[in-house]
């Protein structure tokens, strides 16, 4: 294994390691492979699995009983996969206040903070629900009829004509 900054041998060590380039300050990988160039100093980390990776740390964060920090809020919403503004409708918030939580500049409130816990749990338990749709939500409660079927794998949604 060759260097790709200046050519020289990488030698390769277990070692802890941390992990800035997720955007948090406070991670540290511990017995990951990390190659080292004797000649420049250059450095590569071998992560494999990094989606499992990112899930696990996802999953430590919410599991922490301390308030998320602005950080924190930054990583869950890219791992879950929204862009600010998707996040912001998402959740029924304006996209200046998803940018103030993740500046420092306002906290997340505590419900809001439970919303993406349990985003992050249940990451997406309705597999096709554009996020447009979300949108589209009305202000007003309206009732509307559920009907329910019994099939041999459980239950599934079935269409009622209101009477």
């Amino acid at each position: 294994m060759t260097c790709a900054e200046c050519g020289g041998k990488l030698r390769s060590k277990k070692e802890n390691y941390r992990y800035l380039a997720c955007g948090l300050p406070n991670v540290t990988l511990t017995g990951v492979e990390v190659r080292r160039c004797a000649t420049c100093g250059d450095h590569e980390v071998v992560l494999p699995h990094i989606e499992k990776l990112h899930e696990a740390l996802a999953n430590a964060i919410v599991r922490h009983e301390a308030r998320l920090s602005s950080s924190e809020v930054r990583f869950l919403r890219k791992y879950l996969g929204y862009s600010g503004v998707d996040f912001a409708n998402l959740i029924g918030v304006s996209p200046e206040t998803v940018s103030r939580w993740e500046n420092k500049k306002e906290s997340m409130g505590s419900s809001t903070e439970r919303l993406l816990r349990l985003l992050v749990v249940h990451k997406t338990p309705i597999q096709e629900y554009p996020i447009e749709m979300l949108t589209r939500i009305s202000q007003t409660a309206q009732t509307k009829p559920i009907g329910l079927r019994l099939t041999g794998d459980g239950w599934i949604e079935q269409g009622l004509v209101a009477a």
